[in-house]
């Protein structure tokens, strides 16, 4: 029988052996987190190999937290091992890409129709997101575009005040983030008023019905670029 704690014999009380003292938190969770924002926004890119020492250097972390941080995404699906073992970041098929645009058109127009519901001073913010989009258009800043437009569809998913949702939506974003480097493999889309306009037009006049198609909208016509990618790399 095990020895129990002098505070567990007070209370009659057993801790079962899965209670650990909570910590700050650890450098293999902060290392993932960075991974994880990398590969939302489209800064990691397919076929990149993730190599454990190099990637520990870069970090300055030892390689066990390194380690421990590529296998956690690894788990979520959102990086693969080669068949050497190594880590890289995976290629989307035609059919996953299809999946995912369907979700993120249910779900993200579902958290606009929700947001569209309350009065939020973040549709603001939404609006300045969106400038900053144009101003890269502009510049042809295409890489620094794809970062600007991950955080306009996370932050409209926020306003909708849907916690589980939201989670939901940025693994999708994890796992779709670094095909979006050829999100302007077709230039910039043209099309007058962009969507993301109709999306905050909507917000502000409280239409959950146009905020939903305006979303479908942005993600159906908006991804041109990358089904003409992934379409050209099954190809060969």
């Amino acid at each position: 029988m095990s020895s129990a704690s002098a505070s567990e014999l007070e209370t009659g009380e057993i801790m079962p052996d899965w209670v650990r003292p909570i910590v700050k938190e650890s450098l293999s969770e902060r290392a993932y987190r960075e991974l994880r924002l990398a590969l939302m926004r489209g800064q990691l890119r397919p076929d990149t190999r993730l190599r454990l020492r190099p990637m520990s250097a870069r970090f300055g972390i030892s390689a066990t937290p390194m380690r421990e941080a590529l296998l956690k995404l690894v788990a979520e699906k959102a990086l693969a091992l080669d068949a050497r073992g190594s880590v890289v970041v995976p290629r989307l098929t035609l059919d996953q890409l299809l999946e995912i645009r369907a979700i993120r058109t249910d779900l993200e127009g579902r958290a606009a129709a929700a947001g569209a519901a309350r009065e939020s001073a973040e549709v603001d913010v939404l609006e300045a997101i969106h400038a900053q989009i144009s101003q890269c258009h502009a510049s042809r800043d295409f890489a620094r575009a794809v970062n600007v437009n991950t955080e306009f569809h996370l932050t409209l998913c926020k306003i909708g005040q849907m916690p589980i949702l939201y989670e939901i939506v940025e693994l999708l974003w994890v796992r779709c983030g670094p095909i979006l480097s050829h999100l302007y493999d077709d230039g910039v889309p043209d099309w007058e008023p962009h969507p993301h306009r109709r999306i905050i037009d909507a917000l502000r006049d409280r239409d959950p019905v146009a905020a939903r198609d305006a979303v479908r909208e942005d993600i159906e016509r908006g991804g041109s670029g990358l089904f003409a990618h992934v379409r050209a790399a099954a190809k060969g």
